[in-house]
Parts: structure tokens; sequence; C-alpha cells
């Protein structure tokens, strides 16, 4: 049986709980918005046409951000088309994903569902194929008041309030040779400078996310972040990552460890951020935004796949694409991938699960019929109910297991808050073992513990194995189930099953 110590102490914080690293992302991609979170005559669909049985489960989840409407999808998008009497909305060709955009739901449909949904909206720019001026009449036609020609549009268009975005992204994956308008540092560095800056004179209020690397495997990785960020310092105050992760070649050893990737990528854009503020002598911080994030079968070929809808030629309406199917697995590295964020929430104060419905996604739904839970779901469900408050430094003395790509790796891997105000513990584990289970014993410094008040784990179920997953006729195969764990003063133990993911909470006392 494998062994593992932690260690969290009272006086030992990273930082308040970041509530928006419980993020999503909806893009114009496949079926995420068309029969994802939006189907006109669906059996549940309210009076705008919004599912209502996904807008329940999106608020089980939890979710705390929704990044939109891309992804690559924006930098060919004009905005100007998803305003406006839907019947006048110009049909459009999207390049990014081969597909007819047929611009149906738009930006006030967005903002009227993110209502619904209860999240804030993180509003993504056109720096492709657009520029400053866009950008700017944008923010323009977004939040201000009236009296102007976008704002009186706006109006005139059935929102008498502006809509109060904050949270805005300097384009997307500028970095990326796939990206339409793709540039070089310097080129997008510059534009987003002035981009930014426009859009702040017209709203000084908004924050501004910079285009970092769309992945730590990028030539480009690091002077990227330097170049880009020795431009939009002043005006940018997120730098964004984004990474993907997925079971190469039978490895499952080195997929579970993909948040010891997750933790090197966040560490080394703290360093090269920290880098350029020393050496531009600024006063402020640059935090990150880890917007795109999630388990994607990249490398499974399949009649789904863009690639192969290009390659055809066809030309639909929101085909099926990426809709991967998520298994046990999957649901532990998830629930890791949430551990590393959660350890690091000093610098990553924005993060969002790509994408919420159909496509890579928690939520899966059916063109007429039901909405379900994927196994990816419950961890992102649970870690955003209860990690709340300060987040607790973890001391963790873990027996290791080997990787094929990062080398040795924790069996066990954890991350834990502490709130002050309700007097609870959460602690979120994670066994990478296949075969064995793990015991493991928190010693809880400064603390009094009083009893467990919930345990549960997600794990291989009976008469399963660890590839099971939810489907249409079989949605909860894959799920939470109590666990059984024990407090006695200042230790909590518990046994975790092989090929686990597990929140504890404890009621605790300062000691």
């Amino acid at each position: 049986m494998s062994r593992a110590t932690i260690t969290v102490d009272r006086d030992f914080t990273v930082g308040p709980v970041p509530r928006r690293i419980f993020g999503s992302f909806v893009e114009h991609m496949g079926r995420c918005v068309y029969t994802g979170i939006y189907e006109p005559g669906h059996a549940t669909a309210d009076e705008e046409g919004f599912r209502t049985d996904v807008l329940e489960l999106t608020r089980e989840m939890g979710v705390s951000v929704v990044r939109y409407p891309g992804g690559n999808f924006v930098s060919g998008y004009r905005w100007e088309d998803g305003v406006g009497p839907v019947a006048e909305r110009a049909r459009r060709l999207d390049g990014a994903w081969h597909t007819v955009e047929t611009n149906a739901f738009g930006l006030h449909e967005f903002a009227s569902w993110a209502r619904k949904a209860d999240v804030e909206i993180m509003e993504a720019i056109n720096l492709g194929t657009r520029g400053v001026e866009a950008a700017r009449e944008l923010v323009e036609y977004a939040n201000h008041p009236g009296g102007t020609a976008l704002s009186d549009l706006r109006r005139r268009n059935g929102a008498a309030d502006p809509f109060g975005i904050k949270l805005w992204c300097l384009g997307n994956e500028m970095d990326g040779p796939w990206q339409i308008g793709h540039k070089t540092a310097d080129e997008y560095g510059r534009l987003a400078q002035e981009a930014g800056k426009a859009m702040r004179l017209v709203d000084p209020s908004i924050e501004l996310v910079a285009c970092g690397s769309s992945s730590s495997g990028m030539p480009t990785f690091g002077e990227w972040e330097r170049i880009v960020l020795g431009h939009t310092y002043d005006v940018a105050d997120y730098v964004s990552l984004h990474a993907y992760y997925e079971e190469r070649e039978g490895d499952a050893a080195s997929f579970l460890a993909s948040a010891v990737d997750m933790d090197y990528f966040i560490e080394s854009v703290v360093s090269t951020a920290d880098a350029v503020r020393a050496a531009g002598k600024h006063k402020k911080f640059i935090n990150l935004s880890f917007d795109e994030w999630n388990v994607w079968y990249q490398s499974r070929p399949g009649v789904d796949s863009p690639a192969e809808i290009e390659a055809a030629g066809t030309w639909t309406e929101h085909p099926r694409i990426i809709e991967d199917e998520y298994n046990v697995t999957d649901a532990v590295v998830v629930g890791t991938l949430l551990n590393s964020l959660l350890r690091h929430g000093d610098r990553v104060s924005i993060a969002n699960q790509a994408q919420l419905a159909n496509v890579i996604a928690p939520i899966r739904s059916e063109a007429g019929g039901p909405a379900w839970r994927q196994s990816i779901f419950w961890p992102f469900a649970r870690m955003s109910e209860l990690a709340r408050g300060e987040i607790l430094r973890l001391a963790v003395s873990s027996d290791k297991y080997g990787t094929a790509r990062f080398g040795d790796a924790d069996l066990v891997d954890a991350s834990a808050t502490w709130d002050e105000e309700t007097g609870r513990v959460a602690i979120f584990l994670a066994n990478r073992g296949l075969d064995e289970d793990a015991d493991v014993s928190v010693s809880l410094r400064g603390f009094t513990g009083s009893r467990v008040t919930r345990a549960e784990v997600l794990t291989v179920p009976e008469g399963g194995d660890r590839f099971t997953s939810n489907i249409v006729d079989a949605q909860d195969r894959v799920g939470l189930r109590p666990l059984s764990a024990a407090v006695d003063g200042a230790t909590l133990t518990t046994t975790l099953p092989a090929l686990s993911w597990a929140v504890i909470e404890v009621e605790v006392a300062k000691a």
C-alpha cells in the first residue's frame, strides 16, 4: 500500500481563494452554443431559447466566469454580426472550425444567458483580422451607458443598461501559426498595447488579459511572454496560459502526472513576468489567466475532428466536433489540474476549463434530448463548492512513481483551503496509483478537528474499469460516493482507493 503524509498549518497560507479560477469557456465551436446552451424548441428551453437543463447543471457545477466567444473562432469574428434583429444577422463562414456561423446567438443572448447562469462575462476581442477600432467600439457598445451612436444602438437592440463587462481578452493564441491573423510577438505586443489603451480610454475600469503561449511546448514559449509583456506591461493585468493533456499510447503514468507540467508552466510564466517587471522597474505584478485548460484527445482520430471536417470540404452549421467522452482516469487528472491551479492561487487569478457544453466538456447534451454530467464534472463542482477562504500551503511527503515524460511524481497529489468564517478545512486529494490504495495522514497544525463533515471519492465503479464513462444511456456510472475518513484532534486519516480523486471537509477550531 502507498503512503503519504501531508502537513497544513493555519499560519502558512498562500492567499485567498480566487473565485475566478472556477471559470469555464463558451466558444462558437461545434455544439457548445447551438444544441448545447441554446436550443429553441427544446422541451426545457425557456422563452429565450436557453436550455434550462444545461443552465441548472452550470449552476450546480459552480462556474464563476465564462470566456466568450472564442477561442480560435474570435480571430475571424465580427462582433457586429451577433447584434440586432436575429432575422437580419449575417451568415458567415468560420474558417477556424470550417463551419457556417448563423449568428443567431450573439452578445445580447450571451449576456442574458450569463445573468441566468449567475456567471461573470469574460469577453474576447478579435486581434487576428481586426484591431484597435473594432476593440474600442465593442467596449463602447457593451459598457457605455448611452448618448453615443454605439451605446444608443445597444439600447435600440434591447439592452437599456450597459452589460458592464470587466474582463477582456486581447485576442486569442496569437502565437499559434494555426490562428487566423497569427503574429510575431512584437507585432502582437504592439497591437495589444494600442488596443488595450484605446479600450481603457472608453472604460478605465476594465481588466485586460494579454495573450501568452498556447502551450509550454511552443517553440516561442518564454521569449513570447518576455517580448509581449515588454510591450503590454503597463496596460495588461494578466497574461494567459493554455494547456491540454491526453493519454498518449497507453502511457497512463505520465498522463496522471500532467499537473507536474502545469506546475512548471505556471511557475515559468510567473518567473518571466516578474523578470519583465524588474527590468522595466514596474510597481505592479502581472497575474496569470489560465483561460484554456482541460483533457483533450487531440491525437485520437475520429469523424468528429476539425481536421477531418476541413479535409472533407464541407460547410455545415454546428457539426459534432471534439465531443470527448471522459472516463475515470480523465476525472482524476482534471482533479489534479484543479489542485495545481488552487496551489498557485496567489498568482493564477483566473482559469477557464474549456469548454462548458459538448465540446471537450463536463456537460453533454443531445439535440432534443437529455443533458448529463461527464466524469470530469465532479471534481470541478466539489472544489468550486468547498474551496473557500484561504489556500493553505502544504508540505507533502508521498511515495513516488516513475513516469516517462515527467520523471518521478508523487503518488498522492493534494491541495487544501481553510474557511475561517465556517470553521472548516477542505482537503482535495488524488491517488495516481493504478493498482494500490494509498494511506493518507494529514497533520492539522494550529487546528483541532472536531468532525468530518463531508468525505467523498470518485474512483472506478463496481463492475467497471478506469475507462468507464457516463454516456446518454448510462449517465451516472461515474460519480462521487462516500469515503471513510476520521479526525482525531490534529490528525486526519483516510485510505484512498487506487486511481481516485477525493474531497474531505473537516470542522475545526483554532488550537
